[in-house]
């Protein structure tokens, strides 16, 4: 699912409601930020109490990423094989469980789009929630395509690696144009996606999303090179809320909108990886 979280309307709200912070001191008097430099903990970013810092989204994403992999071992082991349809044809037997994380997991991302400062709260919800959903989505692939998984995490681990380098080196610049261009781009295939599920409410769907024809699996080609892009962005979002100074909570709330672009990343790189072995 393309990212929601990290974006420019976001960073500019938060900035101006989290920015500076004041609170009365015990003599009455409003609190302001002191002047002398901020403890440098070295090249990760300064430490400023009560602001974001690099160091805190990186603890933060560690922190979902671990409940995410922790539910999706639960996801993986209460997803049960294949059966035989009326039709001869083999079906997956799928938990319904995990359907309901989809939906806990979506809800959980549109509240943290207009609570981010429940973000520590409904992170790990999140994570909880689309972890199992996770693990069942990657038990159906291993059942049909042996050692997919793998290859997808593997895939998935070294393209967030190559983008995390790109981003450091200043290979790959951020800037407002190229920020748009993926936006934008991310939003016409979100646009696609939700057109391509109401199709399929009606028996019908959106044939290269799915096939595996030659334009079938560019499509997915595409796509996986918009999830890793939109990597650079949220790497972008945690630097720059760091330096603005943004309040703590956004520190998860950088860390969900991370894992949203890794599951994304994980999911199309499964799909195209299915595509090429069945084409």
């Amino acid at each position: 699912m393309p990212n929601p979280i990290l974006n420019d309307k976001n960073f500019e709200e938060a900035r101006a409601g989290w920015a500076a912070p004041t609170a009365p001191s015990a003599g009455g008097e409003v609190w302001a930020p002191p002047t002398t430099a901020p403890v440098d903990d070295g090249p990760i970013s300064p430490w400023r109490p009560g602001m974001m810092t690099v160091g805190g989204a990186i603890t933060a994403t560690a922190v979902l990423f671990v409940l995410l992999l922790a539910s999706a071992t639960v996801g993986w082991l209460a997803t049960d094989g294949v059966t035989v349809g009326p039709d001869g044809q083999e079906q997956f037997r799928f938990p319904p469980l995990a359907f309901l994380g989809v939906i806990v997991g979506l809800v959980s991302v549109i509240a943290l789009y207009f609570k981010p400062q429940l973000a520590r709260f409904l992170g790990p919800v999140y994570a909880l929630a689309q972890g199992f959903f996770l693990g069942a989505i990657s038990k159906a692939y291993e059942t049909f395509y042996d050692g997919i998984v793998l290859q997808a995490a593997g895939a998935t681990l070294a393209v967030f690696a190559v983008m995390l380098a790109l981003y450091h080196t200043r290979i790959i610049k951020v800037t407002d144009r190229f920020r748009r261009t993926v936006i934008f781009a991310t939003l016409g295939v979100m646009a696609l996606y939700l057109v391509s599920i109401v199709m399929s409410l009606f028996g019908a769907q959106v044939p290269f999303i799915h096939d595996a024809s030659v334009i079938g699996i560019l499509f997915s080609v595409f796509v996986c090179g918009l999830a890793a892009v939109n990597l650079a962005l949220d790497f972008d979002f945690i630097e720059r809320g760091a330096r603005a100074g943004l309040a703590k909570d956004y520190e998860w709330v950088a860390a969900v909108g991370l894992l949203v672009t890794i599951i994304w990343l994980y999911l199309e790189i499964l799909r195209l990886l299915a595509k090429l072995r069945e084409n």
